[in-house]
């Protein structure tokens, strides 16, 4: 259920299950865009929530159902700021990743790569850990690159 905390702010709460990263997906995509943000970057948030999403749930929440994934978006005239929230190990550090044509020349797989889409999709990312074992990612996304 979607719990509107003003008209800038929106937080989802989901089950870790295939599909439900769509809903915030939809959800982020729509508010960036009653918020103005520019349609070019409104893509790259989509790609950005789904894959945090997916994360959380696979990574963090080992894919157990009754285990939620807390999305919380908040977006203002310049800026959209979205965290993804866990309720288990997440991932435990930031990946550190060569240059792009690095991974293009030793081919590498493009399972593992979602926190670098990521990196590449927005202008700001964090990873915290939670008080009760989670971690969250936050991702703050510009209306101009």
């Amino acid at each position: 259920m979607n719990q509107i905390l003003d008209d800038q702010t929106i937080e989802i709460n989901l089950p870790s299950k295939v599909g439900y990263e769509r809903v915030a997906m939809a959800s982020a995509a729509a508010l960036a865009r009653l918020g103005g943000l520019a349609p070019e970057r409104v893509e790259d948030l989509k790609s950005a929530v789904a894959e945090a999403c997916i994360n959380a749930m696979q990574h963090g929440n080992n894919w157990r159902p009754e285990a939620r994934v807390v999305v919380h978006m908040d977006v203002s005239a310049d800026r959209f700021i979205v965290s993804v929230t866990d309720q288990g190990d997440g991932v435990p550090e930031v990946p550190k990743y060569p240059g792009i044509e690095k991974i293009i020349e030793e081919k590498v797989s493009p399972r593992g790569l979602g926190v670098f889409m990521i990196q590449q999709l927005v202008d700001k990312v964090n990873f915290n850990q939670t008080a009760d074992g989670g971690h969250t990612m936050t991702m703050e996304i510009r209306s101009t690159k």
